[in-house]
């Protein structure tokens, strides 16, 4: 009798921080792995390679999330590779910020592209071409509760993505395939602590009733739920992990 051939899992932004954990996460639980980079194509690879020392199985795929030409290259090489691809985790994002009145047009345009429409060029690729009883994972975060001073175009974009996320868990009826968003609190990454300083970053570690940062792979538990047979019946929510945050 022949093993089951391993899911293929692609995770965008998936060579750094949470996307990071993410990706060596799902290695660990059997997934092939497909890491997507910006930019940085020295992290992506010496992740895959510590995923592969470790017995896993990982490929490094750079494409803009922004351009939805480089997501459907991203969705060919996964599929050239490896075959119909089972699982998404849409985990790149950037975020800069600022006060409305100070925030330039570029600050709003590049966070709407990156965080928003390259979260729906992904989602739309993956609702097109996952194999029956997938999973897409989304990213939102828990500023969508909080919403604090200077957040307002970040909150923004995740609100669209929560909203995405809902009603596309309904699009997809009759395929299996479930579409729920993760939405982290602050995580010691280092798009939570540049800028911050350590007094700032400590006010809000506690702020949380747990009172500590998260760590990427505590978001990486709750990805790994959702993206595995203990997750097949939560479908079309938003699962806030801030340790009691809001």
């Amino acid at each position: 009798m022949s093993a089951s051939p391993s899911k293929v899992a692609i995770v965008t932004g998936g060579s750094r921080g949470i996307g990071a954990a993410v990706s060596e996460r799902l290695a660990r639980e059997g997934f092939v792995v497909v890491i997507n980079y910006a930019g940085d194509a020295a992290a992506a690879e010496s992740l895959a390679r510590k995923i592969e020392a470790g017995g896993g199985r990982a490929l490094t795929a750079q494409a803009d999330v922004a351009d939805p030409a480089a997501v459907r290259r991203l969705f060919d090489a996964a599929e050239t590779a490896f075959g119909e691809v089972d699982v998404l985790v849409n985990s790149a994002g950037i975020m800069h910020l600022a006060p409305i009145t100070e925030a330039d047009d570029d600050l709003f345009d590049r966070t709407i592209a990156v965080n928003l429409k390259g979260s729906f060029n992904a989602m739309r690729e993956a609702g097109k071409r996952l194999r029956q009883g997938g999973r897409i994972i989304n990213f939102s975060t828990s500023i969508v509760g909080t919403y604090l001073p200077t957040y307002a175009i970040y909150a923004a974009t995740k609100a669209g993505v929560e909203a995405m996320t809902h009603v596309m868990a309904k699009e997809l009826r009759g395929r299996g395939i479930t579409v729920n968003a993760v939405a982290p609190g602050p995580t010691a990454t280092e798009l939570f602590l540049k800028g911050k300083s350590p007094e700032l970053v400590d006010q809000l570690a506690r702020a949380a009733p747990l009172e500590r940062l998260g760590q990427p792979e505590d978001i990486a538990n709750v990805v790994s739920f959702l993206a595995g047979p203990d997750g097949g019946w939560v479908n079309g929510q938003v699962l806030r992990a801030n340790g009691g945050l809001v």
